[in-house]
């Protein structure tokens, strides 16, 4: 195996000169530094990245933490989508992703900084985790650098990646009632989410923005599942069926809830409209196709890393990044004719 001494050897400088030339630095002259690199290249060089980890201190690896990975998240396939995200922005930049799934319960049995030093990870990107999960806190407050995929908490160490929740459900608001609506109803997450806390807000704000008086009952929730939206849609419109549209904030809650409606005999779109949250795949193909406030969760995982490696390599003193969303008009939204 050729080895940066032979390097040093073929280009007839130190060592030292060709070690801080691939690990990056700032004093080898420009010229000396692609002649190496050029070298490393046609002795076709591996660096030992134990050696190197020990040297620089790094491991180049970063750690993707998903809370609650389970196989029924299959269908709306977001944590794919951010997970290849993250790939492929940490593949152009030389860095190694290992991922690792948590639960509440794991997280009574180890500690956030033991998990990370275990995977020797030099940062981490944490999806899917709740206001209440253990780990939360210690990310706060532990120096380890982290990025949260949609929970809003800028630290020195700690910044957050997401899309504007607030106003892409005040645009879907804003459309309803640009078709007539009036009596629209919410079917939300769950209290433990903060994406759930971002897009009650959004609808909030788009019922007052149009002077439309809130009604407490005509907000549910559907635990960001398709069953459990089916079952508080069916109850929320037999008590109430002067109802006309649905905000739904998640797709998979939206198909929960065209579920619901059907089976009390609604025709989609004539006698209710239903939007989504998210633009899954899946929400181009069922019938009636889905109308949805689309966001890139593929960008996410892009801006998520490069926000985690600015914040490794102290490039950018920011901690945020607020991602646009559109909404996409399709079958499932229509005038009201109440």
């Amino acid at each position: 195996m050729t080895t940066i001494k032979d390097i040093a050897k073929t280009v007839g400088v130190s060592i030292t000169t060709v070690s801080r030339a691939l690990n990056g630095y700032s004093d080898v002259n420009e010229k000396t530094r692609n002649k190496i690199k050029q070298v490393a290249k046609d002795l076709h060089y591996s660096p030992n990245a134990v050696a190197r980890s020990l040297v620089m201190n790094q491991t180049k690896t970063i750690g993707l933490l998903v809370s609650g990975l389970t196989r029924s998240g299959a269908k709306d396939n977001i944590v794919f989508d951010v997970l290849t995200g993250v790939n492929d922005y940490c593949g152009e930049n030389d860095y190694d992703i290992v991922l690792f799934n948590t639960t509440t319960s794991k997280q009574k049995e180890k500690t956030y900084a033991q998990l990370c030093r275990e995977r020797r990870v030099d940062g981490v990107i944490v999806q899917g985790i709740k206001k209440n999960d253990p780990y939360l806190i210690e990310i706060i407050e532990n120096q380890i650098p982290c990025v949260l995929v949609d929970i809003p908490i800028e630290e020195d160490a700690v910044g957050y990646v997401t899309t504007d929740n607030i106003n892409g459900i005040l645009k879907a608001v804003d459309y309803l009632v640009s078709l007539g609506h009036q009596n629209i109803a919410m079917v939300n997450g769950h209290d433990q989410a903060f994406v759930s806390q971002e897009r009650l807000k959004g609808y909030h704000a788009g019922l007052k923005k149009h002077q439309i008086p809130m009604r407490e009952d005509w907000v549910v929730n559907g635990e960001f599942e398709e069953e459990a939206a089916e079952k508080v849609t069916q109850q929320l419109l037999t008590e109430d069926p002067s109802i006309t549209a649905l905000v739904c904030a998640s797709d998979l809650m939206a198909f929960g809830a065209i579920h619901a409606a059907k089976k009390l005999g609604y025709e989609i779109p004539k006698d209710i409209s239903v939007v989504g949250f998210d633009n899954i795949v899946l929400s181009s193909y069922v019938t009636p196709t889905l109308t949805t406030i689309s966001q890139d969760t593929h960008k996410i995982g892009v801006e998520a890393a490069k926000l985690l490696i600015e914040l490794l390599e102290k490039k950018d003193n920011r901690r945020s990044t607020l991602l646009p969303n559109e909404l996409i008009v399709r079958e499932t939204t229509a005038a009201n004719r109440h």
